[in-house]
């Protein structure tokens, strides 16, 4: 009997109830015939808008990909990519305490660099209105490392960078604290300020970390919000 793991995340864990179950992989199936088995089977996932996005062994695939017997398959949620020049990027991190923004900002320096930019993004008090209580923010944590790493190595080509390094926080994030910390070094500003950009851009698009709202009267998972009605309480 062939068989697959497969793991959800914030919302659609929620919604599922579950984190990771064992499937049962029927001959042919593709990654799109899987998810509408799931929903079959978990009835609160369906009719979500979500954009849902696929990987397989931590690796991003499309809908049609045909999974093998042991792989491991997420599907997730729209989230809040071997060089010589390894030594240049890094640490490419995620943690549970509070992020050492001046550890970064050593790691980067550079003989070389004419400009060092650093960007953090933390936790406000208020967002659309709402009074913030706190922010959670939940990773699949061996695949986000990856592709943080792959963004960090296409931030340094694409800007010619001297060193990258990001940080990544999880779990609850208090007001005020930091969640994510990119520092950058390079020869002229220009780059070390567009490149800083990029790289925060991109992880909000592609990296599997997800964002959990805590607010007076209720909680939001962060771009996933649905028409389901589980998903804000008043």
């Amino acid at each position: 009997m062939n068989r697959i793991r497969i793991k959800l995340f914030a919302t659609l864990r929620e919604r599922a109830g579950v984190a990771e179950l064992e499937h049962e992989l029927q001959p042919g199936a593709d990654l799109a015939s899987i998810w509408t088995e799931l929903v079959r089977e978990f009835p609160r996932l369906k009719g979500n808008r979500d954009a849902i996005a696929y990987a397989v062994n931590e690796e991003y695939v499309e809908a049609g990909y045909r999974p093998r017997d042991g792989d491991e398959v997420a599907f997730i949620p729209p989230v809040s990519g071997g060089m010589a020049v390894s030594s240049s990027i890094g640490p490419i991190t995620i943690v549970r305490t509070e992020i050492n923004v001046a550890q970064l900002e050593r790691v980067v320096s550079d003989p070389g660099a004419g400009a060092s930019v650093t960007f953090t993004g933390s936790t406000r008090a208020e967002n659309a209105g709402r009074e913030v209580i706190r922010l959670e923010y939940e990773a699949y944590e061996p695949m986000a490392l990856k592709e943080l790493r792959k963004l960090a190595e296409e931030a340094y080509r694409r800007f010619g960078l001297k060193r990258i390094a990001i940080c990544h926080r999880i779990g609850v994030v208090e007001i005020g604290q930091i969640s994510v910390a990119i520092a950058v070094s390079a020869a002229h500003r220009g780059e070390a300020f567009e490149a800083c950009r990029f790289a925060i851009d991109r992880l909000k698009q592609i990296v599997p970390i997800w964002k959990k709202e805590h607010f007076k009267g209720g909680e939001i998972w962060v771009g996933c919000q649905t028409s389901h009605p589980g998903s804000v309480h008043h």
